[in-house]
């Protein structure tokens, strides 16, 4: 063989073991991304468990001393109630054995007593049955019943469930993705370049970096309602209402502290349905809008105001 081919094929041999080292140093790299978020997860689940078991265990001994409290009270009472009881009966004796006293002292003296004209003595079961009749007269007890308690669900997700959605939606085109750099698979990261591009003017770039922030996280509204504002811009009334919409939906429950983005969201959706001439439903997403921020500016309401008086004049017109 000449010399030439067999360097070129010392070559292309050394060329391919080293496509495969990279590509297996790769499949490890990527083995090794997804165990650590795995294992990352476990343990935070692990910790949020322990956490929950903590706060059962506190709860169960609080009952149990609450409960050991309670019986402690209701025998100290019961005994109460049993010295009483049997200091009233003594009492009751005593003066019966004194009445009797008395009477039999002014009968043997020769007091003007007759057998048919004595006074008739109390027995100690009289007084029984007394306490009896006294007993049967309290209240009957309350009924015993079950209270129907519902409770509002829950919307929103914890930290544990918003880490992995996004997990799962970063890691759903991975194959699409795994060019980017770091900091390009981060959502927030995103979000700040979307934000430069527009102050900058670049729509653009803006319209990309929002839409490949979604891609990795479809959870963030601000990301739909900033990328519905680019629509705008860019005349795509259809996508901007349909953005809108979706950081509407994610804006839930409505709440004082996402009130600001619920009117800049309403906002947008209503210009980008009067851009349509939809100027009805334009209207109703403006006074959404009043109705969420009541300090609203004046341009807001002056706007508001210009769309009725466009929907008035279209009925008076036809």
């Amino acid at each position: 063989r000449p010399p030439f081919t067999e360097v070129r094929e010392r070559s292309l041999l050394k060329y391919q073991e080293k496509l495969s080292a990279q590509f297996i140093s790769k499949a490890k790299k990527q083995h090794a991304e997804k165990k650590y978020a795995l294992e990352r997860m476990m343990r935070l689940e692990k910790e949020k468990k322990d956490g929950i078991q903590k706060i059962k265990e506190k709860e169960q001994e609080k009952s149990t001393a609450e409960l050991t409290a309670w019986k402690l009270r209701q025998k100290q009472r019961a005994e109460q109630e049993d010295q009483l009881k049997d200091h009233s009966q003594g009492q009751s004796r005593d003066g019966l054995q004194s009445m009797t006293e008395k009477q039999d002292n002014a009968c043997s003296h020769g007091a003007s007593c007759k057998r048919g004209k004595s006074l008739p003595l109390r027995s100690s079961r009289h007084y029984e049955a007394e306490s009896k009749s006294k007993q049967k007269d309290l209240p009957a007890p309350r009924l015993v019943g079950n209270i129907q308690v519902t409770f509002t669900p829950r919307l929103f997700l914890t930290w544990l469930q918003q880490q992995a959605e996004a997990w799962r939606t970063g890691n759903a085109d991975v194959e699409e993705l795994e060019d980017l750099k770091k900091e390009e698979r981060n959502p927030d990261w995103l979000k700040d370049k979307g934000d430069k591009c527009f102050m900058t003017g670049d729509n653009l770039g803006a319209l990309n970096a929002y839409s490949l922030a979604i891609r990795l996280n479809r959870k963030i509204p601000a990301l739909y309602s900033n990328r519905s504002a680019r629509h705008l811009k860019l005349k795509n009334l259809h996508k901007a209402n349909a953005d809108s919409s979706q950081a509407l939906d994610l804006l839930i429950p409505p709440v004082c502290a996402n009130a600001a983005a619920r009117t800049r969201a309403h906002v947008r959706r209503g210009s980008a349905f009067c851009q349509l001439q939809l100027y009805a439903e334009g209207l109703q997403d403006y006074q959404a809008a009043v109705k969420i921020d009541p300090d609203n500016p004046e341009a807001l309401q002056a706007d508001t105001q210009r769309i009725r008086e466009i929907i008035q004049g279209t009925a008076a017109s036809h």
